[in-house]
């Protein structure tokens, strides 16, 4: 079995500074790390070569720092780590990144089963997965929390908001993980010094078959066109005494904001008002 893991390099914190100028994001002195949703495809990856044979390949696109992200994949268990770099690439959005990815995977020969983390830390769309089993023409399952593999069949269970409910398709698909599917395992010491020495290969734009008008920004139909900090609300109200007191009171308050409220009177038991 062949399995493709798209991962994301994210920044490790959650103060991200953003550039003025070009509204993105300013990664330059701050530590990044695998997406954490990406961590749970990567082991449900190694998890299902180590049940059903074959390989663990992980792509991601990116600067090339996300090698670092590639070696920590491979030291738990990935056999190999591709990385589409390229200045052509960059600003994409989720559209110009799925296609991008896609166009990766196709020249890796597609495969069985690819895996994504549901959602990425700093853009919390959850539309890169879905959008590269459309440019594949695959199906997609989104949410899922446990996969089972029946030779050329795949059953999975996707998680609900109350529940879940259990999906069968065929293979090649693609699936988006959440993080009850499984807990990470942590790297060896041994695994650790055995894929730093490792090197990811590195794709560029005349790597692979694209089209130059669907890459990085040029491809991007969407853009960021401003960002700012909503404005801080003003200071609470506090009211205190009986129950009847403080509803009485906050009711007030809001009518004289314009909210205005039905009052019903509570029948006595002999049907007087």
């Amino acid at each position: 079995m062949k399995i493709i893991v798209c991962i994301k390099q994210v920044p490790d914190t959650t103060e991200v500074e953003i550039n003025p100028e070009t509204n993105t994001l300013i990664r330059e002195g701050v530590e990044s790390i695998i997406n954490p949703f990406d961590t749970y495809a990567i082991e449900e990856g190694v998890r299902l070569k180590e049940k059903y044979g074959g390989e663990v390949i992980v792509l991601s696109m990116g600067p090339p720092q996300v090698e670092e992200a590639l070696k920590d994949a491979l030291s738990v268990g990935a056999d190999e780590a591709y990385l589409l770099s390229d200045r052509a690439f960059a600003g994409a959005d989720t559209l110009a990144t799925a296609y991008t990815l896609a166009a990766g995977i196709r020249k890796l020969g597609g495969a069985d089963i690819i895996l994504a983390g549901k959602q990425a830390i700093d853009g919390d769309t959850g539309q890169v997965g879905p959008g590269i089993a459309v440019n594949l023409n695959i199906p997609h399952i989104t949410n899922v929390r446990k996969i089972e593999v029946q030779g050329k069949r795949v059953t999975v269970e996707r998680l609900l908001e109350h529940g879940y409910v259990r999906l069968k398709t065929k293979l090649p698909m693609l699936a988006t993980v959440v993080k009850e599917i499984n807990e990470p395992r942590r790297a060896a010491l041994r695994s650790k010094l055995k894929a730093k020495n490792r090197e990811s290969t590195v794709w560029k734009k005349d790597d692979r078959d694209v089209d130059d008008q669907r890459l990085g920004l040029t491809g991007s139909p969407t853009w960021v066109k401003k960002i700012f900090a909503p404005p801080k609300g003003g200071a609470g109200k506090i009211f205190t005494g009986e129950t009847e007191e403080m509803v009485s009171t906050l009711i007030g308050e809001l009518e004289k904001d314009g909210i205005d409220f039905i009052r019903i009177k509570e029948k006595n038991t002999d049907g007087a008002d």
